[in-house]
């Protein structure tokens, strides 16, 4: 069996009006000011593109790995739930929280419970992270380290409950012998303290324990693909893409993958296809296309993600 999914993240849709002077305070108001003074040298790609761009592949799942929206305003929850409901219903489409959704504490009702539906698994009467979603041969399992942090921090954190709940889920899933893909906004790689994800090291810990297939993140901003260990010196990639709607003037220009999983000799394979907007064509077209044999040696695994 194969799965076709499709992965983006960090969309932070436009507002369609900016908050009130009542709603600029602490870290809401340095993002505001950040934001209007970067948006006069940065574009945003419109919607419409990328959704055609995404429909003309017709993923069976979409992963949306966070920061859909920008100042957490009730507003913008709701404009996130508008987004998701044109990509799919919640059966097609998963999504998890980021920091910007996190920015300030906002009550669920007003907040991240307009999305509730498309960040809900499998498990009757759970409802929390991580959460499990079989689609057919995979387990998809989305975290959640969306907290609000001091200003002029970035930062994530999953918090011990969920560190433990991810290392049953992903052993249970695993002697099932599923595609194990674990969705997480703040990658556990590649991010310095003020911007990365705090307890790390017991992410990293569950990993190397019961292992997985992938992990797909946002949050940085730029393509990313970097090892971790697993158990028995195997290694899973961990892979991030660009704001799925950068425009001009963003250092990374809009993409997203399509992930196409399926086995091959008893292991999993992973092929990639890479998709990017192209400003001088008005459209998206192919990056380029990457394979990866999943479950191999860390050493092997390196000498593949540097080709």
């Amino acid at each position: 069996m194969s799965l076709v999914l499709a992965h983006l993240s960090d969309l932070h849709l436009p507002p369609e009006a900016g908050p009130t002077l009542r709603q600029l305070f602490g870290k809401r108001l340095l993002s505001y000011l950040a934001w209007q003074r970067k948006r006069r040298r940065r574009t945003e790609l419109p919607l419409p593109r990328l959704l055609e761009d995404l429909a003309a592949f017709a993923p069976e799942a979409i992963a949306v790995t966070g920061d859909l929206t920008h100042f957490a305003l009730p507003d913008e929850f709701r404009a996130g739930r508008a987004f998701l409901q044109r990509l799919g219903p919640p059966g097609k489409v998963l999504a998890i929280p980021g920091n910007h959704d996190a920015l300030v504490p906002v009550p669920w009702a007003a907040g991240l419970g307009h999305w509730a539906e498309w960040m809900r698994g499998d498990t009757a009467g759970f409802e929390g992270f991580p959460f499990l979603r079989r689609i057919g041969d995979a387990a998809i399992i989305g975290l959640s380290t969306a907290v609000p942090t001091m200003p002029g921090l970035a930062s994530g954190r999953l918090g011990r409950e969920q560190v433990d709940r991810l290392g049953s889920l992903l052993a249970e899933a695993g002697r099932q012998g599923l595609c194990r893909v674990v969705l997480i906004h703040h990658p556990p790689l590649g991010e310095n303290r003020r911007r990365g994800l705090q307890d790390r090291a017991a992410l990293l810990q569950v990993l190397a324990q019961h292992g997985a297939e992938m992990l797909l993140h946002g949050h940085s901003h730029r393509p990313a693909l970097l090892p971790v260990a697993g158990p028995a010196g195997q290694v899973l990639p961990s892979i991030g893409v660009p704001q799925a709607l950068a425009g001009a003037g963003h250092r990374h220009l809009s993409r997203w993958h399509l992930y196409r999983l399926g086995r091959e000799g008893g292991a999993w394979v992973l092929e990639t296809l890479v998709r990017g907007y192209d400003p001088a064509a008005g459209r998206f077209r192919s990056l380029g296309e990457w394979r990866l044999r999943l479950g191999g040696a860390v050493g092997e695994a390196a000498v593949s993600i540097a080709a």
